[in-house]
């Protein structure tokens, strides 16, 4: 086994506002929280980093609560408290779905939603659920915070717009109207990274986002105008392809994520039109 431990430092805040001063002060530090990536690229010998930073105790960043008339979930917060949450299950059953098919209980005790979004992996669950309900990312410094839209989080394949200094603080959710649907296509269901994965939710205004199938989770805003225009499957359908960029990978190849992607839709539509 690898050294994972030699020659690394992990700084431990008691409180949000000292590890924010730790963001802003110290160089090169990497935040950790439930570690289910982190342990795995640290045993492989993949980690470069050396000087990390424990969010695992920092209350702040935890609970699942209505604020202002959005839901507002931490980003510490686990798969299991979202699965567990009547709050969650009752306003983004997508998102208690997604949470599910996330690996273990073991993982899902110890994952976060946050991790899964800093991670920054166009094949994370929750990324199209997320993007799908208009999410906003709250992020936070020491010198306040701010709000970004979740369809502008990601600049690119594993970047975001969070500076140095920011941790992922939190997310809110507006009220959605609508069926919502979610679907992961993988080896197995769960314990697994996707090949392609959606989240959509029908309504007068369809939403869809997709993931597994460019560098960054897509928003599928001119399937959805077309859904909404009332064209027919095959139309949506020849949209979408527009819209998604696959690529051959260890995984899966790019042709099936393109008939997958399709068939997922058609799927969406039929079951959706039907409740």
């Amino acid at each position: 086994m690898p050294p994972v431990i030699r020659h690394r430092q992990l700084l431990d805040p008691r409180t949000l506002r000292e590890a924010l001063a730790m963001r802003r002060d110290e160089e090169s530090v990497v935040p950790i929280a439930g570690c289910t990536d982190v342990y795995v690229s640290l045993n492989f010998g993949t980690v470069k980093q050396t000087r990390f930073m424990n969010l695992w105790r920092l209350r702040e960043l935890r609970g699942i609560e209505r604020r202002d008339g959005r839901l507002r979930i931490g980003a510490l917060t686990t798969y299991t408290e979202l699965i567990r949450s009547p709050l969650v299950r009752r306003a983004l059953p997508m998102l208690v779905a997604a949470a599910r098919e996330i690996g273990g209980r073991q993982i899902q005790h110890r994952g976060t939603i946050g991790g899964n979004v800093a991670n920054a992996s166009p094949a994370g669950d929750t990324l199209p659920v997320l993007a799908a309900a208009d999410a906003i990312v709250e992020l936070a410094s020491a010198s306040g915070t701010r709000e970004v839209p979740f369809t502008a989080f990601y600049s690119g394949y594993r970047q975001t717009v969070a500076r140095p200094d920011e941790l992922l603080a939190a997310f809110y959710l507006p009220r959605l109207s609508g069926t919502q649907w979610f679907r992961k296509v993988g080896t197995r269901a769960a314990q697994a990274i996707s090949k392609v994965v959606v989240a959509g939710v029908a309504g007068e205004r369809p939403r869809l986002a997709i993931g597994s199938v460019a560098p960054t989770v897509v928003r599928l805003v001119q399937t959805e105008a077309a859904l909404a225009d009332g064209v027919s499957v095959a139309e949506a359908q020849h949209m979408m392809l527009a819209e998604i960029a696959p690529i051959d990978d260890i995984r899966s190849t790019a042709e099936y994520r393109r008939r997958v992607a399709v068939n997922l839709l058609a799927q969406f539509c039929r079951e959706t039109r039907t409740r």
